[in-house]
């Protein structure tokens, strides 16, 4: 009888501490973005590296997922997967996602065949061209709204580059650490220009979607996470290993 008892004992304890660990895990996602997200390197990327590191101070195992990023928006709001990685603030995605502090910085630029004399001085300095942009990706209310040029939608940032080298568009936009990554090494590096002028400089967040029951538990682990890795070093180490500071 004794011995009864104590194996159902030892099973309780089993699932109680199987329900426990599942509790402390987190699903990240997003789409192939180097640096901030990249499936080529162990690390999975600079943003990965970072949510990674906070969340580890707070006690819980990170998983990463690639994917595209409309399927990993709708996921994340879905709460299908905790995180959201690389985000903006945007009215519409405040209606469904509880973001966390800033963790880094996304400054969209324009790119322009070498040579070109363009410069972006507002909207208004794109009337008459057309700009490849990627298709669910956010660029600004004013950016989207305005009109007087064309926007011309792709799958990626690749696409779009070997569309302006073939003269198939005037102009993309991407942010310049994530172009200058994706461009090291290819034909087209030489083939194309940055403007001085941003479109944007947004601040990057993760999210977790309104419906994901534990939204507001992992956002506020992930902020004191990051506070701690800030304070601690590791933040500065990592952004070191990509050359930011």
């Amino acid at each position: 009888m004794k011995r009864v008892f104590v194996l159902a004992l030892l099973s309780l304890v089993f699932v109680a501490s199987s329900c426990w660990g599942a509790d402390k895990v987190v699903t990240a996602v997003g789409d192939p973005w180097p640096p901030f997200g990249d499936p080529e390197k162990q690390s999975k990327g600079l943003a990965v590296e970072i949510a990674e590191a906070a969340m580890k101070t707070q006690g819980y195992r990170f998983e990463m997922s690639f994917m595209p990023w409309a399927r990993a928006e709708d996921g994340v709001k879905k709460g299908t997967y905790d995180f959201l990685l690389y985000v903006w603030v945007t009215e519409a995605r405040k209606s469904t996602m509880f973001y966390s502090e800033p963790y880094g910085e996304n400054r969209l630029v324009f790119i322009k065949p070498k040579g070109s004399n363009f410069e972006y001085n507002g909207v208004g300095s794109l009337k008459g061209l057309t700009v490849g942009v990627v298709r669910d990706y956010g660029y600004g209310d004013e950016f989207m709204n305005a009109k007087g040029f064309n926007r011309e939608a792709a799958p990626d940032f690749m696409t779009n580059a070997k569309k302006l080298a073939a003269g198939r568009i005037d102009l993309t936009v991407e942010d310049e650490v994530v172009a200058s990554s994706l461009l090291m090494g290819t034909d087209l590096a030489d083939k194309i220009a940055f403007t001085e002028n941003a479109l944007s400089v947004e601040p990057l967040h993760v999210t977790s979607g309104l419906a994901n029951p534990r939204h507001k538990e992992l956002i506020e682990a992930f902020n004191r996470g990051l506070e701690e890795i800030k304070k601690d070093g590791t933040y500065d180490l990592i952004l070191g290993h990509y050359g930011l500071k």
